[in-house]
């Protein structure tokens, strides 16, 4: 018998993509996915069930299937679907934090369970002016997230760490992601470059690191599977692409311009610009697009074995292309803004 593998959040497309990828592998008999509300993508030859991870249910699910292997994907920052209605944060909250602690209650109980992967994200870190240039994973942050999505990988990172204390015979591997980025991506970093003029906060000029959706897939699936020789796949990996760009960097290359404005400002209009449905753009957004935030990725490449295919630059390229052209054409917008620059140079926000 190959391994039994349960997903979770495979109503959303990244979700969806790694179900139908992992059905490749020779040594996985069974793919299971579930969710609460039923995908509109395929998955497949899995098998689908419906089923909410904040209920207790999910234990039934466990020990009815024989489930070997767990990969947690139902840990995002938006809901389903895009920016909802009223109360829609609260929702997700409760699926990232709620859903966490039943789905490591129910693997708890389940003594077939032997490897456990969840997907995080590199915003457990924070953003603050004092940051480290670079982040490992070990570097305890200068500020504790406070609110958002940020403060809920927190959480999750602190359950995850509780149950691999109970079940040491588990297999316990936690991915932080950067912000993944492609054609399906589903984000508020993602809402925020589709925006036709991107505010910012004047005076600074933040550096970003990406990881590309189809690695951030094969990142988890190699997480999920037999370790190679040399390697690890347990423990806590940063998970990005080389490199970092710069947000005007970013800017050129949508072809889209910038809105500088005082950080009072830029609070004032993602508060604005989240009321109304159109982007979460939540403090810890703002924060991030102020100070910024690069990882080291050492031991996702030494201990994992992981090498990305697509460095941060070529992720955003085809994030770029798959969002169209922006109101000015790349080209044109860069020798604007260098020429902008030549006359009112702008001051250059604090170095990571």
């Amino acid at each position: 018998m190959g391994k039994v593998v349960l997903v979770t959040g495979v109503a959303r497309q990244l979700g969806g993509r790694f179900v139908r990828r992992i059905q490749r592998d020779p040594d996985v008999d069974r793919v299971i996915g579930v969710d609460a509300v039923a995908p509109e993508h395929q998955l497949g030859g899995a098998d689908f069930l419906k089923a909410d991870i904040r209920h207790p249910a999910i234990a039934k699910v466990l020990a009815e299937t024989n489930v070997d292997t767990v990969v947690h994907m139902d840990i995002n920052g938006t809901p389903l679907g895009g920016r909802g209605g009223r109360g829609s944060r609260a929702m997700v909250k409760e699926t990232n934090v709620i859903g966490t602690m039943q789905l490591l209650g129910a693997c708890q109980k389940a003594p077939h369970v032997k490897r456990l992967v969840v997907k995080s994200s590199s915003s457990v870190y924070g953003s603050a002016p004092r940051d480290p240039a670079v982040f490992t994973e070990t570097t305890p942050p200068k500020s504790l997230p406070s609110g958002g999505f940020a403060k809920d990988a927190v959480e999750v990172e602190g359950y995850v760490r509780g149950f691999a204390r109970r079940r040491p015979d588990v297999a316990v591997c936690v991915l932080r992601f950067a912000n993944i980025l492609g054609a399906c991506a589903d984000s508020p970093l993602a809402e925020y470059f589709s925006l036709p003029v991107l505010p910012t906060v004047l005076g600074y000029d933040p550096r970003l690191q990406f990881v590309h959706e189809d690695d951030a897939i094969e990142a988890l699936r190699m997480a999920s599977g037999k370790p190679r020789r040399g390697t690890l796949n347990s423990g806590t990996f940063n998970i990005a692409g080389d490199g970092a760009l710069l947000l005007s960097q970013c800017s050129r290359r949508l072809g889209r311009p910038t809105l500088p404005l005082f950080l009072p400002t830029v609070t004032w209009a993602g508060t604005a610009l989240r009321s109304l449905g159109i982007t979460d753009f939540s403090p810890e957004q703002i924060r991030m697009l102020t100070h910024g935030r690069v990882v080291q990725t050492t031991q996702m490449r030494e201990t994992l074995g992981f090498h990305p295919k697509y460095t941060t630059a070529e992720t955003f390229a085809e994030f770029a292309r798959s969002r169209g052209p922006g109101l000015l054409p790349p080209e044109v917008l860069a020798r604007t803004v260098d020429r902008l620059a030549a006359v009112l140079p702008a001051r250059s926000g604090p170095t990571l």
